[in-house]
C-alpha cells in the first residue's frame, strides 16, 4: 500500500441485472470501468426489483463507486 494521501470521488449508479444482485453489481462496475479510471471501491446502498406475475423479474442495485483523483 502506497503512503500516499489519496482524494476520491463518489459518483452514484443502478446496475441491473434479471440474474441477480450480485450481476447487477457487477454490471454497474464493469460498465464504469469502461469510462472511469482508477475505481478503488464500491458501496450497494439500495436494493430493489421489478415483479412480473408475482415473481422477481428484474434485480435493480444502487451503488457508490468511489475513484481516485488524479493529481
Amino acid at each position: 500500500m502506497s503512503d500516499q494521501n489519496h482524494v476520491y470521488k463518489l459518483v452514484e449508479l443502478v446496475g441491473s441485472s434479471p440474474n441477480g444482485i450480485d450481476d447487477a453489481i457487477r454490471n454497474a462496475v464493469e460498465d464504469a470501468a469502461r469510462s472511469i479510471r482508477h475505481l478503488d471501491w464500491f458501496e450497494a446502498t439500495e436494493i430493489r426489483g421489478h415483479l412480473r406475475d408475482g415473481k422477481v423479474a428484474h434485480y435493480q442495485v444502487k451503488v457508490k463507486v468511489g475513484f481516485r483523483v488524479e493529481d
